[in-house]
């Protein structure tokens, strides 16, 4: 299931999404589990503790979580160094940029991060989608984006790694239409489309009020519809990668045909365990050769 996406070869088109492994400590292990690719962070320039806990919430009856973690991290050396450790190693191991909640100026913190890590990542995510840091969200403001990723594509500098624009779900058909623009005119590698959602669809969990963003099942068909909107909105012209509410292979191929090249998980991970990369992929095997393809490329988009 080899896919190639932005210049970049996935050995396949699972990947396991940021959050998971915030400070780079154990993305090796995560591509031996069975995923095609990595992401770490969501990382910041200075060291975060986050906000105060409790800031989880596990939503068993709903099969979801509620987070309203803040972007806590070690910082950007720690992750820096860790990612210097394994210089030579195969496998696509992405950055997921973001600002410090008590930032001056977040558009220096992207810019310096971009910079930061440029030489040691295979791709770099601008993360502008998280609920959790107050104000972080206005930065998907066509006014306020387009200043953003001139700033981090000048830092990234000539010949640097791939940029991609990771989205929230609760956005308007004129946001959709404006990003699209912006990022086409950026020529961006990739739109990951979505994160968590402050949309409260009805849940059975006592958790059901607790602040922050939603994912796992609830959020399957709010980021289906909007890897929807966002592949009729760039006429297919930018790669897309779906992530939000995926939890098995019939989930992952649903995105693809939708038009997903790629996919990420992580909250059906804390349901199914680490073993399910490899039964999705499996699954995905499957899917692939009962509807006819040859390859997920061929299927992107299909449906």
């Amino acid at each position: 299931m080899r896919s190639e996406v932005a210049g970049l070869v996935f050995p396949g088109p699972l990947g396991a999404a940021p959050g998971y492994d915030k400070d780079g400590e154990v993305p090796d292990a995560l591509l031996r589990l069975g995923f095609g690719f990595a992401e770490v962070g969501t990382v910041t320039p200075l060291p975060q503790a986050g906000n105060p806990r409790p800031r989880l919430f596990r939503l068993v009856e709903d099969r979801a979580v509620i987070n309203r973690m803040g972007f806590n991290n070690a910082g950007a050396q720690a992750l820096l160094d860790r990612l210097r450790r394994r210089a030579g190693r195969p496998g696509v191991i992405g950055v997921n940029i973001g600002a410090n909640k008590d930032s001056a100026d977040r558009v220096a913190d992207y810019a310096a991060l971009a910079r930061m890590f440029a030489p040691h990542a295979s791709y770099l995510t601008v993360n502008v989608s998280s609920p959790n840091t107050p104000g972080l969200r206005a930065l998907q403001d066509a006014s306020a984006l387009g200043a953003l990723l001139d700033a981090v594509l000048e830092a990234r500098g000539d010949g640097g790694p791939p940029v991609f624009l990771k989205l929230a779900p609760d956005l308007e058909p004129a946001d959709i239409d404006a990003i699209c623009r912006i990022a086409l005119d950026r020529r961006l590698a990739a739109l990951i489309v979505a994160n968590t959602t402050i949309a409260r669809p009805p849940l059975k969990s006592r958790h059901a009020g607790e602040r922050g963003g939603l994912s796992g099942e609830p959020l399957r068909d709010l980021a289906l519809q909007r890897l929807r909107d966002f592949r009729k909105a760039s006429g297919g012209a930018i790669p897309l990668i779906g992530v939000g509410g995926i939890a098995t292979a019939a989930d992952a191929w649903e995105r693809i045909r939708a038009g997903a090249s790629l996919i990420q998980l992580y909250s059906a991970m804390v349901y199914e365990g680490p073993g399910i990369a490899c039964a999705i992929n499996r699954g995905l095997v499957r899917l692939m050769r009962r509807d006819g393809f040859s390859s997920i490329a061929e299927a992107v988009g299909s449906a």
